[in-house]
C-alpha cells in the first residue's frame, strides 16, 4: 500500500513538473504546497530551527533552479530532503554554534486533557528531545527521517548518502539509545 501511495506522489509531482517546465507558475506552487511542511518540520528536526524558513526556502531556490538535472530515480521529496540536509549541515558549520534542543511539539490540539496531562506530555516530549539531541548526528537524521518523516530506509540510505544496512544500524543504535535515555 505505501508503493502505491508512493507511486501516487511520484507521479503527481511528476506532472506537476512537466507543468513548471512548460511555465506554468501555479506548478511550482503547488510543489511548494506539497512538500514545505515536511522539508520544514526535517529541518527543525536536524537543529536548524531558528533557520527553517530560509532552509525551506533555500532547498526550494535550489530544487527549482537544478529541476532539468532532476532524473526521478527517487521521489521528489527524497530528492528536497537531501537538498534540505545539505543545507541544514552547511548552515551549521557556517555557524559553528551549538545545537539546541528542538521542541517536539508541532502545535497544540484542542483536547479533553487536563493541567496534570499537559504538564505530563510536556515532560514527555522535553526528555524524548533531551534524548534525540544526544544522538549523534547520523543517528538523529535516520531518527528523524524513519520515526517522524515515515520515509523508508532506501529513501534514507539516498537521503544521506549511505546503504540502506547502514541506515537499518544507525536506526537501530538511535532507538537503543533513546530508549535507554528514557529508562534512566
Amino acid at each position: 500500500m505505501i508503493d502505491a501511495a508512493q507511486q501516487e506522489d511520484a507521479s503527481v509531482d511528476g506532472a506537476l513538473i512537466e507543468q513548471w517546465k512548460a511555465g506554468d507558475q501555479r506548478a511550482a506552487t503547488a510543489i511548494v504546497e506539497r512538500h514545505a511542511e515536511a522539508l520544514a518540520r526535517f529541518a527543525a528536526r536536524l537543529g536548524g530551527k531558528g533557520d527553517v524558513d530560509e532552509v525551506v526556502q533555500d532547498t526550494f531556490v535550489r530544487a527549482f533552479s537544478a529541476l532539468d538535472t532532476f532524473r526521478a530515480e527517487s521521489s521528489l521529496r527524497t530528492w528536497l530532503f537531501t537538498i534540505a540536509r545539505r543545507l541544514v549541515i552547511d548552515r551549521q558549520r557556517a555557524s559553528a554554534r551549538q545545537r539546541q534542543l528542538v521542541d517536539l511539539d508541532d502545535g497544540h490540539a484542542t483536547t479533553e486533557y487536563d493541567a496534570l496531562d499537559g504538564l505530563l506530555a510536556d515532560e514527555v516530549s522535553t526528555r524524548v528531545a533531551r534524548a534525540i539531541a544526544r544522538l549523534t548526528r547520523m543517528q538523529r537524521e535516520v531518527f528523524t527521517l524513519r520515526v517522524q518523516e515515515g520515509r523508508s530506509y532506501r529513501d534514507i540510505a539516498e537521503i544521506l548518502d549511505s546503504t540502506e544496512g547502514a541506515a537499518r544500524v544507525h536506526y537501530h543504535n538511535a532507538m537503543r539509545a533513546v530508549k535507554e535515555f528514557l529508562d534512566d
